[in-house]
């Protein structure tokens, strides 16, 4: 890195160059610059600028950057529960203290190291959350459930046990999936390929979104899918739960046969609310 760039202006020069002619020390250098900013909350690999969510891609340039130069590394005794660890040397554990005000019970959950894990996250074990994530204040990650590279998780969300944030790391220009503030998934859903969930929403157990599932709202006659301009985006304050629709193909109809599909039932009102609070004597 030169006095006059920048480190995004370093990772993309870095990125471009051939894997066998990188400057690993001066590589190393601009990632920890990178997770150092991705740890504090300043670099993201999405934010929401003017009324929409827009990629970073030289955040996701450097993490790929990580794992290209990265080399596999034994980690001895890594976490106060014993275990041992072989990753890439570029791919360390995120360290906490008492003054982060983070809560990570014990019994095998990881965050690695470039994640933003903000004040009042409770981690119940075992879940992970992996590096460019984004996770806000007072959000509950609940059994096995998982926050995958760059994802973006808003305020108060409550991810249920069993539930997945997929990430998105390549192609480095698509949108990571995005749940915005206060929204509630329930135990076992998967949430996938860049699928944008507004604030408040529901996702009930079970449910499955992905770039190619198509989302019928039964209040407003609609259906949502992803474009070739935008993800598939679950509008604010939907109650989605899992449905099927009929097959129309004369052997599906002989069979009975259907296919799976979301279905946003209602939209949240006081009756929501209350089934889906957070219970506070558990923090």
């Amino acid at each position: 890195m030169t006095l006059k760039e920048t480190i995004e202006e370093t990772i993309e020069r870095l990125f471009e160059t051939p894997a066998g002619k990188t400057d690993r020390e001066g590589a190393l250098r601009a990632i920890d610059q990178l997770k150092a900013s991705l740890n504090r909350g300043e670099a993201r690999a999405a934010v929401y600028e003017a009324g929409t969510w827009r990629v970073n891609p030289w955040v996701k340039k450097g993490i790929l950057l990580a794992f290209r130069i990265g080399r596999v590394a034994e980690t001895p005794h890594a976490s106060r529960d014993g275990f041992e660890f072989l990753d890439k040397d570029t791919m360390k554990l995120k360290h906490f203290t008492a003054a982060d005000g983070v809560r990570i019970v014990a019994g095998g959950s990881a965050i690695r190291d470039g994640a933003y894990v903000a004040e009042g996250v409770v981690m119940m074990p075992p879940s992970y959350i992996n590096i460019g994530a984004y996770v806000g204040k007072d959000t509950m990650i609940d059994s096995h459930a998982l926050v995958g590279s760059c994802a973006q998780v808003g305020e108060r969300v409550h991810l249920s046990a069993g539930s997945q944030v997929g990430g998105v790391l390549e192609p480095v220009g698509s949108m990571p999936v995005v749940i915005e503030d206060d929204v509630f998934i329930g135990g076992n859903c998967g949430i996938y390929e860049g699928t944008i969930v507004k604030r408040r929403a529901v996702i009930g157990a079970g449910v499955i979104l992905t770039g190619s599932t198509p989302v019928y709202d039964l209040i407003n006659s609609k259906v949502y899918r992803k474009s070739k301009d935008q993800p598939l985006i679950i509008p604010e304050g939907a109650v989605v739960i899992a449905g099927n629709r009929h097959i129309s193909h004369p052997f599906a109809k002989e069979h009975h046969l259907s296919i799976y599909t979301p279905i946003i039932l209602k939209y949240r009102d006081e009756k929501t609310d209350a089934a889906t609070v957070l219970e506070e004597s558990l923090r």
